[in-house]
């Protein structure tokens, strides 16, 4: 059985299985120490291709570039069963749960960035298939990657497990949200009054069709706004509509209640299934990153999803939003929206 909850890994662990580990890796193939990949710009490189059934359990990266926003340059695709269009396509760095093209330290259960730097990229997402995977990197910046490590550890199975879907990943951005001018509103008004039933403005992390279920997601927050009186980027309610509903029927009370906190958190905390690992600067300025990943409660639907939440209450507020959501279905999947171009993928600069 696939799971990612600590408690069942150790429970299961004793139990002998036919599996066998894999693993496909940059070693240097002559014995030497050039333990890596070159990705030169403007092409595609593949880390894995497998056949048979399996599934991926581990994927460890780190990546050597001198050009300047290379996280958001290279681009992460997973094809499960011979598919020709990818199951997961995502910017490498948002990919592993940070966006605005950093690398930071943090933890959490399906995904890590570890020292140094927070450049030791590590996913424990299970990625079942059943007729076999491939996964590849492209480089769609304008100079070579002169350094791609990767470890992708997977298991051969005789055969396919019924019942398990596959994993999917897509990353969204929205530059700046449609948000309400507050020139002449009372900070407050404009901040905390208003009403949103339908969620027709929402920012959208993801809308898939078929059967499956989400298992969560990290937003990335650049806080547009300058000003010196209150501030906080959040207080967008999360709502979910699942199976063609006109109203979400999970329906949240604010943007950090959503990630597990509260009173509108300036601490950086991570915890294995939410967290806030880039809390933003003075009065919530600048950048900021959360995740809440769905591991021990996955959000289920037959035959579609919406999952959206506010961006600022009553969808006020015009910030630069980016996600990335993660969730597992029967395919075949509803084709992805194509990625944004590379210049619209970049982060803003630091004010």
């Amino acid at each position: 059985m696939v799971s990612l909850d600590p408690g069942d890994c150790l429970t299961s662990l004793p139990k002998l299985r036919n599996s066998r580990r894999r693993r496909s890796s940059s070693y240097d193939r002559t014995g030497g120490n050039k333990d890596y990949v070159v990705v030169p710009a403007g092409t595609t490189v593949t880390l894995a291709r497998i056949e048979g059934a399996g599934c991926v359990k581990h994927i460890w990266v780190t990546i050597d570039s001198k050009e300047q926003w290379y996280l958001r340059k290279l681009v992460l695709r997973a094809y499960w069963d011979g598919e020709e269009e990818p199951s997961v396509e995502v910017p490498i760095g948002d990919f592993f749960g940070i966006g605005h093209g950093v690398a930071h330290n943090y933890v959490s259960a399906p995904l890590e960035m570890s020292p140094q730097d927070g450049k030791g990229f590590n996913s424990w997402w299970p990625m079942p298939y059943g007729e076999g995977a491939r996964i590849t990197v492209e480089n769609q910046g304008e100079a070579d990657c002169r350094a791609f490590y990767y470890y992708i550890d997977y298991e051969e199975h005789g055969a396919a497990e019924p019942g398990l879907g596959r994993f999917h990943a897509t990353w969204r951005r929205e530059n700046p949200t449609d948000g309400v001018p507050d020139a002449g509103v009372d900070n407050r008004t404009w901040l905390f009054e208003g009403k949103n039933v339908d969620g027709a403005g929402n920012y959208v992390i993801l809308e898939a069709e078929g059967r499956g279920h989400y298992v969560g997601c990290n937003v990335n927050v650049h806080n547009l706004r300058e000003t010196e009186e209150f501030n906080w980027y959040g207080e967008g309610d999360d709502m979910i509509f699942i199976d063609g509903e006109k109203l979400p029927s999970i329906i949240g009370t604010g943007t950090e209640d959503y990630y597990g906190m509260s009173w509108c958190p300036t601490q950086e905390y991570c915890a294995p299934y939410h967290g806030l690992p880039i809390p933003g600067g003075k009065n919530w300025s600048g950048k900021v990153t959360w995740y809440r990943y769905h591991i021990v409660d996955p959000v289920y639907f037959s035959k579609e999803i919406k999952v959206t939440i506010e961006h600022g209450h009553a969808d006020r507020r015009s910030d630069d939003y980016s996600s990335t959501a993660y969730w597992y279905q029967a395919e075949p999947h509803k084709k992805f929206k194509p990625l944004l171009q590379v210049k619209k993928r970049l982060p803003r600069e630091r004010p």
